[in-house]
């Protein structure tokens, strides 16, 4: 860092009550440099009494060019305010850092300066946690593409500063979500205010025009927020249309649609981010845009050690593994298979939901229309998204032969934390395995078992692959209950450890199960303590990585199987009675949530919760068609997208006021102008009220619990995106979106009587369906999904096909009419294996029928 110099005494204060200057030479006057300096390739002088530095360009990390100052004294508790002037030849983004002079250069203060010619002061603020007699500061000022001149001046630290006081910007009191809604769907907001009576709110058009008016509900205090507010609802608005402006005294809200397909873009986006995430292949810009294309990362090519060839952590293995492939886990580029397994889960179940479920589409998941390369291979798009990751997991399994061999090793990354940001191909450090855990194998276990019976009809070679892999896996599991990963472990990438893997039991248990319908698998889940136990299994904060018992009771509830009408009857009561516990609390909330944790103890990625609870209360509208889980659903997307305390849509490219600095080592344009910021369709991981990284605890201390975010790169533990946050918004986004294809959900004028009649094999059915509106139905077409293993084999007085358990009713010649009060019937044979239970829900024409018993 340069050549060592005597530092001269530290400038004394300018009055008796001015704080102590800790700076010394700050403004150059004598025309020396001492006793700053500067990395070797950065050469420093002092010209017209200012500092002045040469940066190369090309340069990785902020931190291969530095210029500082050391031997800075800080007291713990004492606060400080540092001020400079800096130009930059060319624009760029700087990291300011007071901070530890040794490893691990803690930060008392890390911020990120955008500087250009105009040499503006900068000033910055911070209090001290620890006392240091030899702290430095230094501004980071490599990482650039091109070289530039950079100049200093007017450096001051000084101490005894007022505390920094935060203030987030929320905006508009009045707040929406901003990117949307459904014509048929609810639409609410909230208003932020210190009044107490019930305020006029107007919705207005793009044209400024009033469209609709009411009156809003006083709330009261939030206690998520502290906010005293009201809510307001015009859901009986229904007019297609964009520019949607809420208008509260002199208050306007952000703008928003009303439209069907408000949703599709989120849909596509939020899958999108996979292919963004992927490792070892070059990430095409014709596919993820141009600011995103980038080389293939650790690919074992220099400076890479790469994934292909992975040695073991010292005394863990005596192999290594090709382990190249998967999705990076967030913002940094370790590859964890306890995380990977839930985020896969959901995305094979966004699709696996289309072949169950009434009105669900798969049409927007296929060959051909998602960001894939593989597109146009005859596999629908989010199965091959799937199969990057899927290969993954089954490369980290413990090969034959070995000491715990069918297990799988619990993650995979650097040796050592890597710098912020940083490319993939430019990583130079060592990658390693780290040891096996249960956890990890039961993943592998449950999300191969899954993978078997998606792609046997696309890939049956790839099929039996994972069920052979997923078998063997349960089969070690079984063998080594109670191998946990080391809580200890979490230098170069997260611990992700699990002391309690009685759910990881229960789920990989289920999966098997419905796939293979063997009864070894059936009396595991019966065994399990979970089974029926519906507050174990969804907790009221969501279920996550840690607590994947919820991904197999959703599945047997959902996705044909052999259990008993009754044994399937205890999974479906576990969904309903969750989905009631979320749907209050939704309803309940000031801000429609369906999130509720204890004490409102928001968590690291608590946004990944709310969607996680709306994916219970998705699955239960699919098996119920209550309008009260949709509802919920469509709530804790408005959440997301912005009606919340911090007026935020979480959602990088959705909404005016959008999350776009999320934690990440790879779009990083906050740290570098050269960078991208994150592509849209991603997930800030939202408030965490434990502050659980430096730059949160500086600037939220205090914080209320769902106001426990910032917008900051350097903020992981509020902003970082995930593979198994974007997973649920992922799943949210295609269950909305197939609302707007197929009339919201919302109750249509008819009602159904279905009697079932069972004979050996078989069964004979009659259909009733009466229009009970006041209009004719012309034409009707009537949809469901059956549970379970029914094949139509034979209809009469309709129009009859199925497509898996998808059936569609559509009328004969002369029944395509149905007056007022009038009923058209209709009947079918077929056949059955396992129980045999009535479909549910019917929806004609889109909206839901009522069921007559």
């Amino acid at each position: 860092m340069g050549a060592a110099l005597v530092a001269p005494a530290r400038a004394a204060p300018t009055a008796d009550n001015d704080p102590p200057e800790q700076i010394v030479n700050g403004d150059f006057t004598n025309g020396s440099s001492a006793p700053w300096w500067w990395t070797a390739n950065n050469p420093a002088t002092v010209v017209d009494g200012r500092l002045c530095a040469d940066i190369p360009g090309d340069t990785t990390n902020p931190w291969d060019a530095i210029v500082g100052q050391s031997d800075l004294p800080l007291i713990a508790g004492e606060s400080y305010t540092l001020s400079f002037t800096a130009t930059a030849s060319v624009p760029v983004t700087i990291t300011t850092n007071v901070q530890m002079a040794v490893d691990p250069y803690t930060a008392e203060l890390s911020e990120h300066d955008q500087i250009d010619a105009a040499g503006v002061p900068i000033h910055h603020t911070f209090t001290a946690q620890a006392s240091n007699t030899a702290a430095q500061l230094a501004f980071q000022v490599g990482g650039g593409s091109k070289a530039f001149t950079l100049c200093l001046d007017d450096i001051s630290l000084r101490g005894g500063a007022e505390p920094p006081v935060y203030t987030p910007d929320t905006g508009s009191p009045v707040r929406v979500n901003q990117v949307g809604y459904l014509p048929d769907g609810p639409k609410n907001g909230t208003l932020v205010t210190d009044t107490t009576t019930a305020q006029t709110w107007t919705l207005k058009n793009a044209g400024g025009t009033a469209v609709a008016t009411g009156a809003t509900k006083p709330g009261g205090t939030d206690p998520t927020s502290g906010q005293n507010v009201q809510t307001f609802d015009f859901g009986s608005y229904t007019t297609p249309g964009s520019g949607y402006t809420v208008t509260i005294g002199d208050e306007v809200s952000e703008p928003f649609s009303i439209a069907n397909d408000v949703y599709s873009s989120l849909r596509t986006d939020s899958l999108a981010y996979y292919y963004h995430q992927r490792s070892g292949i070059a990430i095409d810009g014709s596919l993820a845009g141009a600011s995103y294309a980038r080389p293939a990362g650790h690919l074992n090519l220099a400076p890479n050690t790469g994934d292909n060839d992975v040695p073991c952590q010292p005394g863990v293995c005596d192999y290594t593994l090709d382990a190249a492939g998967g999705w990076y886990d967030a913002g940094d580029q370790g590859k964890y298979v306890v995380n990977g397994g839930i985020s896969v889960s959901e995305l094979m179940n966004t699709y696996e939901r289309t072949l169950t479920a009434a009105g669900a589409d798969g049409a927007a998941l296929g060959d051909g229309k998602l960001k894939v390369p593989e597109r146009g291979n005859g596999v629908p798009d989010i199965l091959d998204e799937a199969r990057w990751e899927l290969n993954f997991l089954m490369e980290m399994q413990v090969p034959d032969g070995h000491p715990l061999s069918g297990m799988a090793h619990h993650k995979l990354h650097d040796q050592a934390w890597t710098g912020l940001p940083q490319a993939p191909e430019k990583d130079g450090q060592l990658r390693e395995l780290h040891p096996p855990s249960t956890a990890a194998t039961l993943n592998l276990a449950a999300a191969g078992a899954q993978c078997a019976r998606l792609f046997k009809p696309y890939d049956a070679a790839f099929a039996d692959r994972c069920l052979t892999t997923s078998t063997k896996a349960w089969t070690a599991a079984k063998a080594h209950p109670a191998v946990y990963a080391d809580p200890n472990d979490a230098t170069g990438g997260g611990a992700y450890s699990d002391s309690n893997v009685t759910d990881e039991f229960y789920w990989a248990a289920a999966e098997l199960f419905i796939t293979t319908g063997a009864d070894t698998y059936r009396q595991a889940v019966l065994a399990s303590p979970l089974h029926g136990d519906s507050a174990a299994v969804f907790p009221s904060d969501g279920f996550s990585w840690g607590s994947t018992a919820a991904l197999g009771a959703l599945d047997l509830a959902a996705v044909p199987n052999g259990l008993t009408a009754d044994q399937l009857g205890i999974v479906r009561t576990m969904v309903t009675h969750a989905a009631d516990r979320y749907a209050a609390d939704s309803q309940g909330a000031l801000y429609g949530a369906p999130y509720a944790p204890p004490g409102n103890h928001y968590v690291w990625g608590s946004n990944s919760q709310v969607l996680n609870n709306a994916v219970v209360l998705g699955v239960a509208n699919d098996l119920t068609g209550e309008s009260k889980y949709r509802n919920a659903v469509l709530h804790a997307l408005d959440y997301v997208l912005g009606r919340n305390p911090l007026n935020q849509s979480y959602v990088t490219g959705f909404g005016e006021r959008d999350s776009h600095n999320q934690h990440s080592r790879i779009w990083a344009h906050q740290l570098n102008a050269d960078l991208p910021s994150p592509p849209a369709g991603t997930l800030a991981g939202g408030p965490d009220s434990q502050l659980e990284d430096p730059t949160a605890q500086s600037k939220l201390t205090g914080c209320a619990p769902a106001m426990c975010y910032i917008d900051d790169i350097q903020s992981y533990s509020t902003n970082e995106s995930a593979i198994n946050w974007n997973a649920p918004l992922a799943w949210v986004a295609s269950y909305v979106d197939d609302l707007g294809s197929h009339g919201s959900g919302v109750k249509a004028a008819c009602q159904v009587t279905y009697t079932a009649y069972r004979w050996g094999g078989g069964f004979t059915t009659q259909v009733t369906l009466k229009n009970t509106g006041t209009a004719a139905v012309s034409p009707w077409e009537l949809q469901w999904s059956f549970t379970d293993n029914q094949k139509i084999t034979d209809r009469w007085q309709a129009e009859i096909t199925q497509a898996g358990q998808k059936v569609r009713a559509k009328p004969a010649a002369w029944n395509g009419s149905v007056p007022p009060g009038a009923s058209v019937n209709f009947g079918f044979n077929g056949t059955s294996s396992g129980q045999v239970s009535d479909p549910k829900p019917f929806t004609m024409n889109g909206g839901t029928c009522d069921i007559v018993k």
